[in-house]
């Protein structure tokens, strides 16, 4: 009687695999020499080994480990918040929290009126009047360079230096990506969860109230006028357009608004909110942001949301109350 013993093979990696497998410093990922070697990782005696803690990323025969922890690396497209720590020669050094400063180009920034038209000289004489060091901004990600740095543009006008807020940094990797990362939030409290880990937690804008009651009236307009079956186009629209009016000089402007009690208050409230999120390693959005919020209430004086306790008793409500609505 021939009894044959079969090895089992390995299961080939999928095209894209995330996650496979966590991995500490120095261990052996695989000894197979025919695997390209990506970030997080390094070749020694053809067996490649991983450099951090971190899941091993496998993209057809590319292979890498994303870190648990780390300095933000930048991607095409991400929506970010930096602080501008140099002016140089027609362009802007922007702190991202990441390997390299980001570069911000001349060229990527809107002009005041929303003129369009090529930088001269007299703009670059001009730089540290549109931006100097110190400014935050938020802007996104143009294009990267060879080694990972970072061209920046805010040629749209959900871009550009941020006022009336707070800053708050907590690890990029507990953003979690998004298609949008601006959000208003109640309490008259808008907020910018930058894709690297720095937030900007402000005062709502009046422009964005204007340009909801402004969407109202076109839509009230169009309704009335297809029940009398007329319609004039521009009917119910602004008479100025929002490049005009919010790229003007206003949009480089220093100067803060005048801020309510209340309004401080409430920024301070969703700060504190951030932070317990972080504190708890809880993956950050908005759904959540505004859940320990609503947690938070409960503790009345905002000076108590400054303890540790406090705040990692929020972040574990937020997760119980995930696990009760079956997203935990």
């Amino acid at each position: 009687m021939i009894i044959s013993i079969s090895v089992p093979s390995k299961p080939e990696a999928s095209d894209t695999e995330v996650g496979s497998s966590v991995v500490t410093p120095g261990e052996l990922i695989t000894d197979d020499p025919t695997w390209m070697r990506g970030h997080g990782t390094y070749f020694l005696n053809d067996k490649t080994y991983s450099s951090v803690a971190g899941t091993v990323l496998k993209v057809n025969k590319l292979l890498s480990v994303v870190p648990f922890k780390g300095r933000y690396s930048p991607e095409t497209g991400d929506h970010l918040v930096g602080r501008i720590i140099d002016v140089g020669q027609k362009r802007w050094k922007v702190d991202i929290g990441g390997e390299h400063d980001a570069v911000l180009m001349l060229g990527s920034v809107n002009l005041p009126g929303g003129i369009l038209r090529r930088k001269s000289e007299s703009d670059e004489l001009q730089m540290r009047n549109f931006l100097k060091e110190g400014d935050l901004l938020n802007a996104e990600v143009q294009s990267l360079f060879s080694d990972g740095s970072a061209s920046l543009h805010t040629r749209s006008l959900k871009y550009g230096k941020l006022r009336n807020g707070v800053f708050v940094a907590v690890p990029s990797k507990l953003i979690v990506r998004a298609k949008n990362h601006s959000h208003d939030l109640p309490g008259n409290v808008s907020i910018i969860l930058g894709v690297n880990g720095y937030c900007w937690i402000y005062k709502t804008p009046l422009s964005s109230a204007a340009d909801h009651s402004a969407s109202t009236a076109k839509t009230n307009a169009e309704l009335s006028s297809a029940a009398s079956g007329y319609y004039q186009p521009g009917q119910g629209s602004v008479s100025i357009t929002r490049l005009e009016q919010e790229s003007s000089w206003d949009i480089y402007s220093d100067k803060n608004d005048a801020l309510s009690a209340s309004i401080k208050d409430t920024i301070s409230r969703y700060k504190n909110c951030l932070l317990s999120l972080s504190q708890c390693n809880i993956g950050i959005n908005e759904v959540r942001l505004v859940r320990a919020y609503e947690i938070s209430l409960g503790y009345g004086d905002t000076n108590l949301l400054f303890r540790e306790e406090v705040r990692q008793s929020i972040g574990e409500d937020v997760i119980a109350q995930e696990k009760m609505r079956g997203a935990g």
